[in-house]
């Protein structure tokens, strides 16, 4: 019992006082729990491919949308805790890889082959560009910028097919969207990750955070109606496809500004 009390506390070099577990440390442990934050995510998109199989769509993309926020923030507390000092073994880039495809593409995609909401046979072939471009691009080395943003529209599948959803434009040109989308994504345009590039960074978080109201709103809207049958207000349609197209668009213009290269 003594020596189980002297492993769970002792002192380090410091000389401040540590809380220690069979020899693991209070600060390894805080860090570990950023994977399984990150982890998941993992079961988040187990909930939201559930949802879809049902075509609860609204539920499926509330799923999404909480993925989205794990998302969000696991890489700031990631860097707070020095997750890879702690876990050298452990790559948080490759479980948020995993999570990432799964939740920004393969799940969007699937949204829309259940859903044919571009017709059944569009809808198809929508899914198929969506899972082989993003794919090709998770597996480019030079994807990510000095800057922290992306070369190339990073696969955020997730904003793209919900937009899609919420707004209801014709087949057709939810399929053109889709496609000239995925020609993007080899595209040498740099897209901001509102949360790591540090130019405009209070103006892309308010952008997403505007999004995301708009987001939560339109699933409100629509919480009685899994298929998104209800017709949203107009001015959430507008938060919605002006905070999306600020985040699409303003890495290009920093781009062709000289503030991001």
């Amino acid at each position: 019992m003594t020596a189980f009390i002297s492993n769970v506390i002792e002192k380090t070099q410091f000389g401040r006082l540590e809380v220690s577990m069979f020899g693991i440390s209070r600060d390894a442990i805080w860090a570990f729990s950023v994977h399984l934050l990150t982890a998941s995510g993992a079961f988040l998109a187990f909930l939201s491919i559930v949802a879809c199989a049902e075509k609860d769509f609204r539920a499926s993309f509330f799923w999404l949308g909480m993925a989205l926020l794990v998302d969000g923030v696991d890489g700031p507390l990631a860097r707070k805790l020095e997750v890879k000092k702690w876990w050298p073994h452990w790559s948080g880039d490759m479980l948020d890889n995993v999570i990432d495809y799964v939740t920004f593409v393969m799940i969007p995609a699937f949204v829309l082959y259940q859903s044919g909401i571009m017709g059944k046979y569009a809808s198809f072939m929508a899914a198929a560009i969506i899972v082989i471009t993003s794919a090709i691009y998770y597996a480019d080395t030079r994807m990510k910028t000095e800057h922290n943003g992306f070369k190339g529209f990073p696969v955020c599948w997730n904003m793209v097919v919900f937009t899609l959803f919420v707004v209801s434009p014709s087949q057709l040109l939810s399929f053109l969207i889709v496609v000239l989308t995925a020609i993007l994504t080899f595209v040498p345009v740099i897209f901001v990750h509102p949360v790591r590039v540090t130019v405009f960074r209070p103006l892309n978080l308010a952008a997403m955070g505007l999004w995301s109201v708009g987001g939560l709103i339109a699933v409100y809207f629509n919480r009685y109606a899994p298929h998104f049958d209800v017709d949203i207000p107009l001015w959430v349609d507008a938060v919605i496809v002006a905070s999306g197209l600020y985040l699409f668009c303003i890495g290009f213009v920093l781009q062709i500004t000289g503030k991001l290269k």
